[in-house]
């Protein structure tokens, strides 16, 4: 099976849960540093699916990297190659669907509770709503196409899917040592940043596992329906390659 390529933009962001869920059903991945000066394949092909993880960058920036990374994301969009993105990651789904990335009306810093659309619901259950972790101060329309799956009350834009595809303005990888660390190198942002979406760190701290763990719940919901077609695609490779391997053992059979 090819590998799910996750492309990781900050030491602090990484793919954290993700990572575990992957190991769990034993699919292989391959992280990938753009920024840090990893190369970038042209195309989409390599691997089974594109993860997008967040940065510190705006999707919107000049930056090599960001083209390389849009040009392949976009590759892997024209090929139905499975995209997932995380907030960042989000955001450069919906530039390379022709959509547009904007200044949010509020920063977005912390947890909150966000609701499910009836698209939403296909992907989440029937839970009324999910809990994520944010930090962002930017936001994405919807691309033509593609459905809104959450919204927010001060983020009106906090997920899509177009077709295999799944964006989300927000973030369901993260570990309680990822919340930590993120946190701790940013206490001058936090100190600085207001409004009625931002928590300080005393707050994001506070009762730390338990919403880790609610996260969780919907992160299981959300990397279950994007892995689906992947795990069809391999599942009738093998069989496939069942066939063959039995088809050669007859044509040897005494």
């Amino acid at each position: 099976m090819k590998p799910i390529a996750i492309l990781q933009h900050d030491p602090l962001q990484r793919p954290g849960y993700l990572l575990q869920f992957l190991d769990e059903l034993a699919i292989p991945a391959r992280v990938i540093c753009p920024c840090e000066g990893d190369d970038l394949p042209r195309s989409s092909r390599f691997f089974s699916g594109v993860v997008s993880l967040g940065s510190d960058a705006s999707a919107n920036d000049d930056a090599a990297w960001i083209a390389r990374e849009l040009r392949l994301v976009g590759d892997a969009i024209a090929c139905d190659i499975p995209v997932l993105g995380h907030c960042f990651g989000g955001q450069l789904m919906a530039r390379a669907l022709g959509a547009t990335v904007h200044r949010n009306a509020f920063a977005n810093i912390g947890w909150n509770s966000l609701r499910i659309t009836p698209a939403g619901h296909l992907i989440f259950g029937d839970a009324p709503q999910v809990h994520a972790f944010n930090w962002h101060y930017e936001s994405f329309t919807i691309p033509a196409k593609a459905t809104r799956t959450l919204f927010g009350e001060h983020c009106l834009n906090k997920g899509f899917v177009f077709g295999k595809h799944l964006a989300f303005q927000g973030h369901f990888e993260v570990t309680e040592e990822i919340v930590r660390s993120w946190c701790g190198a940013h206490r001058a942002e936090l100190a600085k940043a207001h409004g009625p979406a931002v928590q300080h760190e005393t707050e994001i701290l506070r009762c730390l596992p338990e919403r880790v763990a609610a996260v969780h719940v919907a992160a299981r919901s959300a990397y279950a329906a994007w892995l689906a077609p992947i795990q069809r695609s391999r599942n009738t490779l093998g069989a496939a390659n069942g066939q063959g391997i039995e088809r050669r053992l007859n044509a040897c059979a005494p």
